[in-house]
């Protein structure tokens, strides 16, 4: 569809429309996909378990950062 088309369309919208075509439009600029979500977070897992190989950090067990992260939310 032509973007001169679907902005004409857009604005014979009632303002309620708008308004939540407007916010979904937001909403896909800010969010990124559930491909590029997972790019990300497989690009930080890698990284993570190069720096606990190489030795740059030492592994901290998972109940001692769960008993922190509750004790930062308290």
């Amino acid at each position: 569809m032509e973007l001169k088309k679907i902005e004409s369309e857009a604005m014979h919208l009632s303002a309620k429309d708008r308004a939540h075509l407007i916010q979904k439009l937001v909403q896909s600029i800010d969010s990124p996909s559930a491909d590029e979500l997972k790019s990300e977070w497989l690009s930080v897992a890698k990284d993570r378990a190069t720096q606990l190989d190489s030795g740059a950090v030492d592994p901290v067990p998972s109940d001692v950062v769960l008993k922190k992260a509750q004790a930062l939310i308290k």
